[in-house]
Order: structure tokens, then C-alpha cells, then sequence
């Protein structure tokens, strides 16, 4: 892992204008706007794992997809290897999808049912002009079912006739077979088994080892991200509240959300440990996001400041930042508060 960032995200952001209906739109209803993704910044150094976490809604997955611009950005730039990807034209930018690829969530609906594996996972080479014949694509396919723990017989197959921890080895092995140098695995373990996952998370350990691989680790599972990301960012509401090296996060979380889901992780041992920091109500509509810091409305800790201004991203620890009204006080407050 080198110091100098692969990808840099700066002011991100991304929405998406509602539907009106005919009779809406002529009594001069507005259109509403879903704030998906609001002002994201953020690095991610080359050989990194940088674990991205939050609950669900809260917009990692519409992140992710909007860096490789499968989503187009409503604002903001990313920078790849010193290239503005979103200043790309068209086939620049089919050219760049070499170098940065993506994991889907489920197996079941990110492999085409009517194609055979050897036609998913061979089709980057077609496109990007990576192989001279049909029998190189075969091969260089073949090799890299191998390489994800299929068999060769098996390229023939339809995903039907897989498992879902098959699946998803095949989505895997779909995104390496251009050689990628990042990847943005958007919670590839949260469909399967947990016997499953821990196969394809130590899967995904050795390909980053032996491929020079750079990722960036969507997850709702915060044992998962603890386990394989060197840094963590917390997501809330479309904005990272926290972000920093995953033993500083995850021990001594600052941000009164990374406490609290920090202290929802089950635990078997109960001697010693902290009490629950319960939040109230459900996380809100990005329709009509609150104003000021958008996590005040379940915040145990919120003041008047926090309902009118939005926080600056402050420093906390080496590499470690937080946005939050109260970073200056104890936040320790927060183990024995119950909402």
C-alpha cells in the first residue's frame, strides 16, 4: 500500500429528480429531488481497503456506482490514477472501465440468465479488444474460473445451475478478467450464507494479494469491515460522518452514529460491556432530509446547534475525522445514554 491516493472523490454529490404525474405538473406541484449522495470527499490509497459502512438507505451502494459513474454525478470530481473521470467522453471512459470494475450485491440478478458463464465473464475481453481470437477468450476465461474456485467444465453452465456462492465467484471473476486495478465490491457477501461469505471474503483477500488490487468495501456488517478494510467511512443520510484507520474508528469511535453502531454488534461475552446506545426512529427520507447535522432528529446528545448548522469535518486523531457539533466534549456520555 502506497501513501499516494488512487482515487480521490471530492464534493461528490448525486440526486435524482421524482416523477410527477401529468395532473401534478400542470396545478404547479415542485418535483421532488432524492439527496442520495451530498458532498462526499474522500481517498483511497493504492493497495487500500477502505470499508464504507452505514445503514441501509443511507446511499453506499449509490456512492460507489457514481465513482465508476454508472450512476452520473449530479456535482463533484473523480480523480483516478491523476485522470477526472468525470470529464471523460464516451469512449474514454469505456477504455477507463478496464481499470475500474465493480462487484454487484446479488448473484441472482447481476448475471445475465440467458448467457453461459463462459459468455459473461469472457464478454470484457470482446469489448475492450483483449484477446486476438475466440479460443484465447475461451482460455483466458477458463483460467479465470479456475482462479475463482470454478472448474473449467463448468463454463457452459447457466447461472441457474449455480449456487449463490458460485454466483458470485462468477461476478468476481467477471470483474477481474480486464485486469482491473480498483473495484468497488458493493456488499458482495450480505446475499449469501455465512458459511459462504467467510469463502468469499478470504477469496477476495488472496485475488487483492495476488492481482495488486485497490478496493472499496461496501458493507452494513461491521465484523466484515473490521476484518478486512484498513479504513473505514461512515455513511449517514448521503455524508460521511467519520472516517479514519478501522482500529481507531472501530475502538474509539467520535461520532455519536458510529457509536451507536458500534454498540448494536452482538456480543457473547456481556461482562464489562457497554450499554446500548439506542437511537430513536428510523433513519429519514433523503426526500426531506432534516436541516443542520442530518443525524440530530435521532441523536441522544443533539442541542439547538445541531438542528440549525451543519458540522465542520474536524480532526481527531491521526488520520481520524468527525463531523459533530460535540467533538470537543466527552463523548463517552453517549455509553450510558438510552434514548
Amino acid at each position: 500500500m502506497t501513501d499516494a491516493p488512487l482515487l480521490q472523490v471530492t464534493g461528490l454529490t448525486k440526486h435524482y429528480s421524482g416523477r410527477r404525474s401529468l395532473g401534478q405538473r400542470l396545478s404547479g406541484v415542485p418535483q421532488t429531488v432524492v439527496r442520495a449522495v451530498n458532498d462526499v470527499t474522500l481517498s483511497v490509497r493504492r493497495g487500500e481497503i477502505l470499508g464504507l459502512i452505514g445503514e441501509s438507505g443511507c446511499g453506499k451502494s449509490t456512492l460507489g456506482r457514481a465513482i465508476l459513474r454508472l450512476h452520473e454525478p449530479t456535482a463533484g470530481k473523480v480523480v483516478f490514477d491523476g485522470t477526472d473521470v468525470t470529464a471523460l467522453g464516451a469512449d474514454d471512459l469505456k477504455k477507463m472501465r478496464r481499470r475500474m470494475q465493480i462487484i454487484f450485491q446479488d448473484p441472482y440478478a447481476s448475471l445475465n440468465p440467458r448467457r453461459t458463464v463462459a459468455e459473461i465473464v469472457g464478454l470484457p475481453l470482446k469489448l475492450h479488444g483483449l484477446a486476438a481470437s475466440d479460443e484465447e477468450v475461451r482460455a483466458k476465461t477458463a483460467a479465470m474460473i479456475e482462479k475463482v474456485g470454478l472448474k473449467a467444465n463448468q463454463l457452459d453452465r447457466y447461472p441457474h445451475q449455480f449456487s449463490g456462492g458460485q454466483r458470485q465467484r462468477i461476478g468476481i471473476a467477471r470483474a477481474l478478467i480486464s485486469n482491473p486495478e480498483f473495484i468497488v465490491c458493493d456488499e458482495p457477501v450480505s446475499a449469501l450464507d455465512v458459511s459462504i461469505q467467510a469463502q468469499i471474503i478470504e477469496l477476495l483477500q488472496e485475488l487483492k494479494t495476488e492481482f495488486g488490487l485497490t478496493y472499496l468495501f461496501i458493507s452494513h456488517d461491521i465484523s466484515v469491515i473490521g476484518y478486512l478494510s484498513d479504513r473505514v467511512a461512515v455513511m449517514y443520510l448521503g455524508e460521511i460522518v467519520e472516517m479514519g484507520p478501522v482500529d481507531s474508528v472501530l475502538s474509539r469511535p467520535r461520532h455519536p452514529y458510529t457509536q451507536s453502531l458500534m454498540s448494536a454488534v452482538p456480543e457473547i461475552d456481556t461482562v464489562g460491556r457497554k450499554s446500548r446506545v439506542r437511537l430513536k426512529g428510523d433513519l429519514p427520507s433523503p426526500l426531506n432530509p432534516p436541516s443542520g447535522c442530518k443525524f440530530h432528529t435521532r441523536c441522544p446528545l443533539a442541542i439547538d446547534a445541531c438542528r440549525s448548522k451543519a458540522p465542520l469535518t474536524e480532526t481527531v486523531g491521526d488520520g481520524h475525522v468527525a463531523a459533530c457539533h460535540r467533538l470537543a466534549e466527552n463523548l463517552s456520555l453517549l455509553e450510558s445514554t438510552e434514548a
